[in-house]
């Protein structure tokens, strides 16, 4: 379906009602096999998976959360005229982090 919309005097065309989805890769035949292995050796030591599915959306979220603190960085830094490294030891951050 393809609908087209005047917004701010542009045409904007819409190829697809359906929401964004971002590509996720396939793992490769050896990769597979490693995270397969990777997996089964958590389990055996007692890990359950939905501990581990916890545990990874746990990471994605810090991640995310990280991503907006380095926007804001750097907006900061754009607006002082200074570079994001500058800002670092007035927020106690580590560089390596």
């Amino acid at each position: 379906v393809i609908e087209v919309e005047e917004k701010l005097g542009k045409e904007m065309r819409v190829i697809q009602n359906n929401p964004f989805r971002s590509p996720v890769p396939t793992p490769k035949s050896g990769q597979r096999d490693t995270l397969d292995q990777e997996i089964s050796q958590l389990m055996a030591e007692g890990y359950v998976m939905s501990e581990l599915e916890d545990h990874i959306s746990l990471l994605h979220e810090y991640d995310d959360i990280k991503d907006v603190g380095q926007m804001l960085m750097e907006k900061l830094a754009s607006i002082r005229g200074v570079t994001t490294k500058e800002l670092y030891p007035e927020f106690d951050l580590d560089m390596n982090d």
